[in-house]
């Protein structure tokens, strides 16, 4: 029996019907926090009510557009509007959310949803042809664009949340440790551990040459003498028995190869080191993750990014799912022998991985 043979629910058609125009309608505002957000009118609206001439006269941009775009901001709860002065306010509440410098701005996350929305056609045709899409094909944006969203949250947490909560890390470091960052990127979270930890040395591989420019620039802004960045791809390291402490922060599901960039780490660090792993909180399996609210944009970033990008070169397109309990084999089977698994407070999306020779 085919589903056209099925006697339909109407209500159930209907409630779905709303349900898919309801995330088509939310699509439509992730871009308008966007552009609110890289415009900075989140930031001027939280000055005060202002008019649609005073809000553009207070970031700087054309009234026309911004009139327009309160329009779709306002009818999406996001702004509220008195008719009697036309002035739009963005509540404290809202304000809490959409601005400021720390953590708590969730504005910047938007920017993941309209950036890979740029890479649907591409991917739509490597599901016809299989194959993948290029990490070459993603840069400087997308390296740029998770630079922006996570950098808030390691200013915040990392030396003080994530650091303490492996044992005994954070006296390897003071006392003078070798550390290397697996995945890089623009290397935020290193520089900001070379800067806590100035007797210890860091070096950070990868192959993106614009983002390691990107991090080697912020180390000397910061005045930074203890800390590298290397143009390397991370399966092909070899070094042994090289450091006391080896980071991968969101970077290994990514890989071409994870198992192989896994046994990497495992061989590069001493017998009484400890790979420090974050990566996505979730489960290997689906029906465990249908409960997840952030299931829907963790496998959908994987087909748009992560699984692509390692199809790409014929790997093994692990994806951005594959989850804790694939996680910890995998770590198992480099050749470490304990793996511990441990929550980290503020971060919604990832979990740690404290894994020891």
């Amino acid at each position: 029996m085919t589903t056209q043979d099925q006697a339909l629910d109407v209500p159930a058609v209907e409630a779905f019907a709303e349900r898919i125009g309801g995330a088509f309608i939310e699509g439509i505002t992730t871009a308008m926090v966007t552009i609110g957000y890289k415009t900075g009118l989140f930031e001027a609206a939280s000055a005060g009510p202002a008019t649609s001439a005073e809000l553009a006269l207070r970031s700087g941009l054309s009234e026309r557009y911004v009139r327009e775009w309160l329009g779709s901001v306002t009818t999406a709860g996001i702004f509220l509007y008195d008719t009697d002065s036309a002035t739009y306010t963005l509540p404290a509440e809202h304000a809490a959310v959409l601005t400021g410098t720390g953590a708590s701005n969730m504005a910047a996350t938007s920017q993941l949803v309209t950036y890979l929305a740029t890479f649907v056609d591409v991917v739509t045709e490597k599901f016809r042809t299989g194959g993948g899409v290029a990490y070459e094909a993603y840069r400087p944006g997308f390296t740029s664009v998770m630079d922006d969203i996570n950098r808030r949250l390691y200013d915040e947490a990392l030396v003080s949340t994530y650091v303490p909560l492996v044992d005994g890390l954070g006296d390897i470091l003071a006392s003078g440790a070798r550390v290397a960052d697996l995945g890089t990127g623009a290397g935020h979270p290193l520089n900001l551990l070379a800067q806590a930890f100035p007797a210890s040395t860091f070096v950070g591989y990868d192959i993106a040459a614009d983002a390691l420019a990107a991090g080697a620039a912020e180390a000397a802004a910061y005045g930074l003498g203890n800390v590298r960045f290397e143009q390397r791809d991370v399966a092909s390291i070899d070094d042994v028995d090289a450091y006391d402490v080896v980071f991968a922060f969101d970077s290994i599901h990514d890989q071409a190869d994870p198992a192989k960039v896994l046994g990497n780490a495992r061989r590069s660090l001493h017998d009484d080191g400890v790979f420090v792993m974050v990566d996505i909180k979730a489960s290997s399996h689906l029906e465990d993750n249908c409960a997840n609210p952030l299931a829907p944009m963790l496998y959908g970033v994987s087909v748009l990014h992560c699984m692509t990008v390692s199809l790409a070169y014929e790997g093994v397109g692990l994806g951005t799912v594959w989850g804790e309990q694939v996680a910890c084999q995998m770590v198992r089977d480099a050749g470490f022998t304990t793996v511990e698994v441990r929550e980290i407070p503020q971060d919604l999306f990832n979990i740690l991985y404290i894994c020891r020779p």
